[in-house]
């Protein structure tokens, strides 16, 4: 490959990642907007904005842009959106159900994207209810298992948050995943922040009760859709009930 061509090819993957950032960024923005306008733009009272800021200070969002959409949220300064939340239902390969959430200010562009994104990529969208009833909503922690200067055992981890509002603690390799109500999951990072330990997320999210079982071609199928998707401007979380094995995902990797 001669040097320009390297080069370009450089440029092209730069440009790749820079765009994945910037609609990164655009997301959390976004969901610290939505949550200061519904709870007030005080973190210390609106649990949802604190850990949407917090989230978004983990993936490296400039404080700035922080700021001005707390701004924008509060009313301080001009350009805010009126965001509604949007979920839509879907199929993919292999059968496995997707929810898909999204906050757009324009319906129509999201219902055109989301349906165009999915059926390129062989997923069909699904009626209101023929699949939420797959998941419920959850409160989910991620807690890392090498903590400052120790690294904790799930028996730590139980000690901490199960007077909390802990349902379940599931190992999932270098992490815990800390499972409550969603009207819990403030007391159980409360409980983790108390007991001096580092937590990476907490979310409201979407927990499948059945799992469906794919393959190495479903699973790299499943992962295509899932990747358009999440390249949408409107998209927010995809969760899915796709089992994927060890054996599987080393053989993708």
């Amino acid at each position: 490959m001669s040097g320009h061509s390297k080069w370009a090819t450089i440029k092209r993957k730069k440009a790749l990642i820079d765009s994945k950032r910037s609609k990164a960024f655009a997301k959390h923005i976004k969901a610290i907007e939505v949550a200061a306008r519904n709870g007030g733009a005080d973190p210390a009272g609106n649990p949802t904005l604190f850990d949407a800021i917090a989230k978004a200070k983990k993936n490296s969002v400039p404080s700035d842009n922080i700021d001005r959409a707390l701004k924008r949220a509060s009313g301080a300064e001009a350009g805010g959106s009126n965001y509604e939340t949007i979920m839509y239902e879907g199929y993919g390969p292999g059968g496995v159900a997707f929810l898909i959430e999204c906050l757009s200010d324009n319906r129509n562009r999201v219902a055109s994207d989301v349906r165009v994104a999915v059926t390129r990529n062989r997923g069909t969208i699904a009626d209101p209810g023929s699949v939420a009833y797959m998941f419920n909503r959850k409160g989910v922690l991620l807690v890392k298992k090498q903590q400052i200067g120790r690294e904790i055992s799930e028996d730590d981890l139980l000690e901490v948050v199960l007077d909390a509002g802990a349902q379940e603690v599931n190992d999932l390799g270098e992490n815990f995943e800390v499972v409550t109500s969603p009207t819990e999951l403030t007391s159980a990072r409360d409980a983790l922040k108390r007991a001096g330990l580092e937590y990476e997320s907490a979310d409201i999210s979407f927990l499948p009760t059945v799992f469906v079982s794919v393959d190495a071609e479903t699973a790299k199928s499943v992962f295509e859709l899932i990747d358009a998707i999440e390249d949408l401007e409107d998209v927010q979380n995809v969760y899915g009930n796709f089992d994927v094995s060890d054996e599987v995902m080393a053989s993708l990797a």
